[in-house]
């Protein structure tokens, strides 16, 4: 019966936890395939070379912020795995629709690349955060209404990762808003976001966020 079978479909989190792993892996591999190395017959001297590698800067940077979106969002969602129990159909269905965002990256992250002064682009890219930030909150939320996370999590540890997740969205949104502005500031910022959540300093402010 469609009941029995849906009671004992997605309960193994080591599974999704692979999943997971590996269409991160695929999606922060894609990024860098949007790099492609200066023709060989455009550049004939090292001017050339230097002017070529400066037009590369663009998705340098976008390079850099993406894959440092998706390293965020691996370890916030392994974060989360490490504290459940066990899984259902619905967490890994969430799960899913987590990924199917994560997949999306590579694409967002070519068209802000490509139209780096747009601001449609840059919302487009900041939209793909979003729904990434939103499906985690939502399976994390599901997880604790459902008693799927373990006993042993306290309530501190249940609450420290739902205002992690609040907090980064906010930070992010007001980021995107900058595009108002300047889309380079709007990126600046995310930037500098993504590398306080990466590298963690030691500073007081910034470790609550």
């Amino acid at each position: 019966m469609p009941t029995w079978y849906n009671r004992i479909a997605g309960h193994s989190l080591e599974r999704l936890a692979a999943l997971s792993d590996g269409i991160f892996a695929v999606a922060m591999t894609l990024l860098v395939l949007d790099i492609h190395a200066p023709a060989l017959e455009t550049v004939h001297n090292e001017q050339q070379l230097w002017q070529a590698l400066a037009a590369l800067s663009p998705r340098m940077l976008m390079y850099l912020m993406s894959f440092l979106t998706l390293g965020i969002f691996w370890t916030g969602q392994q974060t989360q795995f490490n504290y459940l129990s066990h899984a259902d159909r619905h967490l890994t269905w969430i799960h899913i629709a987590f990924l199917a965002s994560v997949s999306l990256m590579p694409f967002s992250t070519t068209l802000l690349a490509g139209f780096i002064t747009f601001r449609t682009a840059l919302l487009v890219y900041w939209g793909n955060i979003l729904i990434l930030g939103l499906v985690l909150f939502a399976g994390w939320r599901y997880a604790r209404h459902t008693h799927l996370v373990k006993e042993d999590a306290s309530l501190e540890i249940a609450c420290a990762i739902e205002r992690r997740i609040i907090i980064a969205q906010g930070l992010y949104a007001f980021g995107a808003l900058l595009c108002l502005v300047n889309t380079y500031w709007s990126m600046a910022f995310i930037v500098l976001v993504q590398l306080n959540y990466a590298v963690a300093p030691r500073v007081r402010l910034l470790a609550r966020l």
